[in-house]
């Protein structure tokens, strides 16, 4: 994936050094596009190793409309342990957000379900779009991630924030808009993330996979992972052929799929590269 090392050079040469809330710093950039064919390969980065368990496990959350970390440590997934309460909670992140967003009136709204169903009656509409920024749940800033928790809040507010889907010859697209990308840590995750849920939709909507187009708000490095090291040793490696995605069986909806029917095959990459998470 070249179109994802040309994004750290841009960043790390042409990048804006800014404060952040984490306080750690960053060089960030604002508003960059990439696109991917998803019939040429599963983009699962092969500069480093992704850990592509947690992926697939944090996505199947997601769908479930779950929030409770415990599930995922359950699996032996981490990915969320530095926001989550000691019994797990979280708030209405992404899982409750997708598939139990509250109306005003108190009815709850199923997106993804909403989002399946229009997709096989009216292909051709506009409005095949998701959104987990819901301002009414959005964290307060000035307390912490687990107060925000016990509060009923969202723990950390939503980075991939909204995806739209987009049907034509039989296949389907989807574009991500994320808000705050961590170019080095988050952003393959994020692709390989959005690449799976759009094979898991397309195949329950008997389409095949077209592009999966990535736009970015602030697209950033942290200042620690400017190291010869880190993002340095990354940009010195050269790209691998892309794996395959196999999906071992179809179940009755999207909300049944299981971590044993999802296959990455052949997935040959560089060795993993260690960086510092900010929270």
């Amino acid at each position: 994936m070249q179109v994802y090392l040309d994004l750290l050079r841009e960043v790390l040469d042409h990048g804006n050094d800014r404060g952040d809330r984490t306080g750690v710093g960053t060089r960030s950039v604002f508003g960059r596009q990439i696109r991917l064919d998803l019939q040429a390969g599963f983009p699962l980065l092969t500069t480093k190793r992704v850990h592509a368990k947690g992926l697939i496990h944090e996505l199947l959350w997601f769908l479930a409309g779950a929030t409770d970390n415990r599930l995922l440590q359950a699996q032996d997934v981490h990915i969320w342990d530095n926001w989550a309460t000691d019994d797990g909670a979280l708030g209405p992140i992404y899982g409750a957000q997708w598939r139990s967003w509250r109306s005003p009136d108190g009815h709850v709204i199923d997106q993804i379900a909403e989002l399946i169903a229009t997709i096989r009656a009216r292909p051709e509409s506009r409005r095949l779009v998701v959104s987990a920024w819901n301002p009414a749940d959005l964290p307060d800033e000035t307390i912490s991630p687990q107060d925000n928790a016990r509060a009923g809040r969202m723990a950390l507010a939503p980075c991939h924030c909204l995806f739209q889907f987009y049907v034509n010859a039989g296949k389907l697209s989807c574009q991500l808009y994320q808000r705050s990308a961590d170019l080095f840590i988050g952003v393959p995750f994020n692709i390989a993330s959005y690449a799976l849920l759009t094979h898991l939709i397309a195949a329950q909507c008997d389409l095949k996979v077209g592009e999966f187009v990535h736009t970015f708000g602030d697209l950033h490095l942290y200042q620690n992972h400017l190291t010869d090291e880190i993002v340095l040793a990354q940009l010195a490696r050269t790209p691998r052929p892309l794996p395959q995605l196999h999906l071992r069986r179809r179940p009755a909806n999207v909300f049944e799929y299981a971590f044993e029917d999802i296959e990455i095959i052949d997935y040959d990459p560089h060795p993993v590269i260690r960086a510092p998470l900010a929270v």
